[in-house]
C-alpha cells in the first residue's frame, strides 16, 4: 500500500528516536505561553494524530495518555482532561489509518478536522463540567489551522525517512 504522495520515492523506516523527538518538540510548543490567542494548534494533538496514522503499531493510546498527562500537569489543567482526549485521538487515528493513507494529503487533513475538533470537544466538555467558562467559538479555529498546516508538516515530519534518489541505468527498477 502506497500512500498517494506526489513522489514516487521509497520511505525509509522511521526512526525511534525521531519519533520521540518530534513529539517532544511539540511538547515543548505546546508549552510555549501565548496566552489566549485563538488559532494556534495544539502540536502534540497534530503530532500524535501524525504518528498514528503513520506508525500505528508504535505510536497508541499508551502514547497519547503519557503525554496527555505531561500536558495536563503542564497546562495547569484537569489531570485527565488532555490525557482522555488524546486517546481517544489515537484510538480513532489508529483505527482509521489505513483508510486515511489511501487519500491525497488535503483529503486526509479533510479526515483530520474532525478527529481534531473532537479532541477540542472532549477537552472542553472535561473543562466545563468541572465549572470551567466556555472559551468562546474561536477557541476551535485551532483545529482548522491545524488541518491547513497537515500538508507541510506531513512532508516535514517523512523528509528523513526520504531515500536518496539514485539513478541506475542498468537497473530495471
Amino acid at each position: 500500500m502506497q500512500p498517494n504522495y506526489s513522489s514516487n520515492r521509497i520511505l525509509l523506516p522511521v526512526r525511534s528516536w525521531f519519533i520521540f523527538a518530534t513529539l517532544l518538540l511539540a511538547l515543548l510548543l505546546n508549552m510555549i505561553p501565548v496566552g489566549r490567542v485563538p488559532g494556534i494548534p495544539d502540536w502534540v494533538a497534530v503530532v500524535l494524530a501524525f504518528w498514528c496514522i503513520h506508525q500505528t503499531l508504535r505510536v497508541g493510546m499508551g502514547a497519547a495518555f503519557l503525554l496527555g498527562l505531561v500536558m495536563d500537569v503542564a497546562d495547569g489543567s484537569v489531570l485527565g482532561q488532555h490525557a482522555l482526549a488524546y486517546v481517544v485521538l489515537a484510538f480513532i487515528a489508529g483505527g482509521l489509518s489505513r483508510r486515511i493513507l489511501w487519500f491525497p494529503l488535503m483529503q486526509q487533513a479533510l479526515h483530520v478536522l474532525p478527529m481534531l475538533l473532537g479532541t477540542q470537544l472532549i477537552m472542553l466538555v472535561v473543562r466545563m463540567s468541572v465549572g470551567g467558562e466556555f472559551p468562546g467559538v474561536l477557541w476551535f479555529l485551532s483545529s482548522f489551522v491545524a488541518a491547513a498546516i497537515w500538508h507541510p508538516l506531513t512532508y516535514l515530519l517523512l523528509l528523513p525517512q526520504f531515500r536518496p534518489v539514485e539513478r541506475d541505468d542498468n537497473r530495471p527498477i
